[in-house]
């Protein structure tokens, strides 16, 4: 294999969202065991390993319409920085040594819901792109299983109630935000050959189709409290009035006098409120542990 420098196999391996997909099963892990112990870390490694292996792949497959794409055409495949053999390989690399990770020290059903990810993320979702706009609904599964994932390998049913609210949260907080892009980048994707949501409605309807999914985001995470162990009123009082803040902050965005959805003050909103409620999951669970 060539020498790859650290700034393009960051980039390759798309770091930042696999460190957030490693945060989700983190969220898992902590609400079945209400603690943080040294397994976890192995955990963090197993399913950020999977997560780079997988958007390394994603890379490798779509690198010639990265190509025609502003926003992603400086991509280390695009450029020549990286040949598309080095990052198949570092991808296949990735991949087996987070499912040895996972099987390892987690077992067979945390490694094959890591496997079962990224043959539905590269296999399935990324095909489904090129076919639909609508490819987000059934890809949003994508961002659900790594909740499942750390719940299974600290030792619970993956049909635990509490671990399919909190993963249903994740699959419907992925609609909003992918269409959010779609927003800003729909001509680039459009350019490339993807068909759009932007192509189906204007954008005052999408606009308008954000916020009721923004809505339908709100209200899973309102719900997940009711299927919690030990829930107190505190709790869902916190979570109900985060979730007011953030209606109040698409309303405005969405309906005020403004010619455009802004964003970047939106696509960093959804983030933020993510991050926020899981960390709110996770410290309640440490709390009452």
């Amino acid at each position: 294999m060539s020498k790859v420098s650290l700034k393009s196999l960051l980039a390759l391996i798309k770091y930042r969202v696999s460190i957030a997909v490693a945060f989700t099963a983190v969220t898992g892990y902590v609400v079945y065991t209400h603690s943080v112990d040294a397994k976890l870390l192995l955990m963090i490694l197993g399913v950020f390993l999977l997560a780079s292996g997988a958007s390394a792949l994603n890379e490798w497959q779509e690198s010639e319409f990265d190509a025609l794409m502003e926003r992603t055409k400086m991509r280390p495949i695009p450029t020549g920085e990286m040949s598309s053999k080095v990052g198949l390989q570092i991808s296949l690399i990735f991949i087996l040594l987070g499912t040895a990770c996972l099987y390892f020290f987690f077992g067979t059903i945390t490694a094959l819901l890591g496997l079962s990810n990224i043959v539905w993320y590269n296999l399935i979702y990324t095909k489904l792109k090129r076919v639909t706009p609508f490819a987000v609904v059934p890809g949003s599964m994508v961002g659900a299983i790594p909740v499942l994932i750390g719940w299974c390998g600290a030792g619970g049913n993956i049909l635990d109630p509490t671990a399919i609210f909190i993963a249903f949260f994740m699959f419907i907080w992925q609609i909003p935000h992918f269409w959010l892009l779609m927003f800003k980048y729909g001509k680039q994707y459009e350019e490339a050959g993807f068909p759009t949501i932007n192509q189906t409605i204007n954008p005052k309807m999408l606009k308008l189709v954000i916020f009721s999914w923004i809505v339908a985001t709100s209200f899973s995470s309102i719900i997940v409290p009711l299927f919690l162990v030990q829930i107190s009123w505190a709790f869902f009082v916190a979570i109900f009035a985060l979730n007011i803040l953030f209606i109040a902050f698409f309303v405005k965005l969405s309906f005020g006098n403004v010619e455009e959805l802004s964003f970047r003050k939106s696509f960093i909103s959804i983030n933020i409120y993510m991050m926020i409620f899981m960390i709110m999951l996770i410290a309640f669970h440490l709390y009452t542990a």
